[in-house]
């Protein structure tokens, strides 16, 4: 496959793919791809049937038990392969990220690296996935160990906001540890995926052991309910990712469903106020606030609460908004016309409810893209715990300023969130920083770091309405969703 001297305009009519094969859909449905940025048409992806889904499923199911008698390290050479030729698309892969998303081209290369990097960790399997034993366990010349097996098909539902790098937190320790795999993508941003898919099939995969089979819900449904598929992998908004969770348990599945977030940074009187400004506006506007890591609540406390809000003001000003390609870009759209009204109205809502507008991002213009759906940087000040904006996810660039008196108040706060994504302190003591880490109840805990985005051999973590299930993606916790442990007792006479 051709490395791109451009981007495209126009990807066509994606097709499936299923059992080695690129498919077009037999469902007849399709919806536009619209570039976010320029408000274009760059392709069309097709709504599959359930019977497509059905298919695609027992493609897997056929070819997952020659995959699972396939030594470790010979699946593992095949994600080294991967590897080798995802290195040499890198730049398209972000290229596409950045026309179907909306992000800037250094956040994709962030999100390719990322993405890359789940791929390095999968191919370390062969240690990974090593069982244990012990002699005599139960008694004398009876051995007892516990042998890691991989237990069939899988499937992921994914979300808009990191086409590329979130499917690649759980296919491929789903594929490394033996089993096949199903994935939908987002419907609006399928484009990233069918790139990296054929990739994967220049890598060498056997046929059925990856699969794409893009749709609605009515793939998502076909894969919760069918009885081949042994587990569902899923990250999104709140509500949907309870409906994951339940429906999917209703029917014997497993599940990790990564819901919502409402993110608070904390700012003592002892940060290093220049350096965590930098830091806080990567986490607040980067993918223009589009993530479950975003900044979202920033909390002041004491005195420091007056220069800072001016300071973060100031540099908000200067956030470069426009088309991601260019890169002296530093903040794109949001995803879609929608999702744009939904940022405004929450702004909207703040000032009805009492907060000030101190940086307005609502009439923003981007010239030569009008058509393109921008919010700018948006700065709300005197936000108090009652408001909806301190309550509920936004998902855009929109920063609310709090102020508080101390850090225990600042945590109390945290805790009555219904949400526990990630939590960031900016503080230069110690004991500060460890009741923070010690007392919040979250699963993403950051020390003066904003954005507390786990590297592949760590989980995604997340606490109470911002995860449903047990094990977490990536690392160690996704070779344990994929694999269970088989106990077996030897005695030889």
């Amino acid at each position: 496959m051709a490395l791109l001297s451009e981007v495209k305009k126009d990807y066509g009519k994606l097709k499936n793919y299923v059992n080695g094969e690129w498919v077009d859909s037999t469902s007849g449905k399709y919806i536009d791809i619209e570039n976010p940025t320029t408000g274009e048409i760059i392709g069309q992806v097709p709504m599959s049937s359930a019977d497509e889904t059905k298919a695609a499923i027992e493609a897997a199911h056929e070819a997952w038990w020659a995959w699972r008698e396939t030594p470790p390290i010979t699946r593992a050479r095949v994600f080294f392969k991967l590897k080798e030729i995802m290195e040499q698309h890198f730049e398209n892969i972000a290229r596409i990220m950045v026309q179907e998303q909306g992000k800037t081209i250094d956040e994709a290369r962030g999100e390719a690296r990322r993405t890359i990097e789940n791929v390095e960790t999968a191919a370390g399997v062969p240690t990974m996935m090593m069982g244990y034993n012990l002699e005599d366990g139960a008694a004398e010349a009876i051995d007892e160990e516990a042998v890691i097996s991989p237990l069939g098909v899988f499937g992921a539902v994914c979300p808009f906001n990191f086409p590329a790098m979130i499917p690649y937190w759980f296919w491929p320790y789903a594929v490394a540890t033996g089993n096949t795999y199903i994935i939908k993508p987002s419907s609006q941003v399928p484009l990233t995926q069918n790139y990296l898919t054929k990739l994967v099939e220049q890598a060498g995969f056997p046929p059925g052991v990856l699969n794409i089979v893009n749709g609605s819900h009515e793939v998502s449904d076909t894969l919760m309910e069918h009885p081949l598929v042994k587990g569902i992998s899923f990250v999104g908004s709140t509500p949907t990712a309870k409906y994951i969770y339940k429906h999917s348990a209703e029917n014997g599945k497993r599940v990790q469903a990564q819901g919502g977030a409402k993110n608070s940074l904390v700012v003592m009187p002892d940060a290093v106020l220049d350096r965590s400004i930098s830091n806080m506006l990567a986490s607040t506007y980067g993918c223009a606030g589009q993530r479950c890591l975003a900044g979202s609540n920033l909390i002041a406390i004491g005195n420091i609460a007056d220069p800072f809000v001016k300071s973060f003001v100031e540099r908000s000003k200067k956030i470069k908004v426009g088309y991601g390609l260019d890169e002296s870009v530093n903040m794109g759209p949001v995803v879609s016309a929608k999702a744009k009204k939904k940022v405004i109205d929450y702004i909207d809502g703040a000032e009805r409810e009492g907060a000030k507008i101190l940086l307005d991002g609502r009439k923003i213009k981007v010239p030569g893209y009008e058509k393109g759906h921008f919010v700018g940087p948006t700065v709300i000040d005197g936000v108090t715990p009652d408001m909806t904006l301190a309550k509920e996810e936004v998902f855009g660039p929109v920063v609310g300023m709090m102020r508080m008196e101390s850090l225990d108040e600042a945590i109390e706060f945290i805790n009555k969130s219904p949400f526990g994504n990630a939590s960031t302190i900016y503080t230069q003591n110690g004991k500060s920083a460890r009741e923070f880490r010690y007392r919040c109840q979250v699963g993403n805990v950051g020390i003066n770091v904003g954005l507390v985005a786990a590297m592949a051999y760590f989980p995604f973590a997340g606490y109470k309405n911002s995860f449903f299930g047990d094990l977490h993606g990536q690392g160690q916790d996704a070779i344990k969703f994929f694999t269970d442990r088989k106990v077996v007792i030897t005695r030889w006479f």
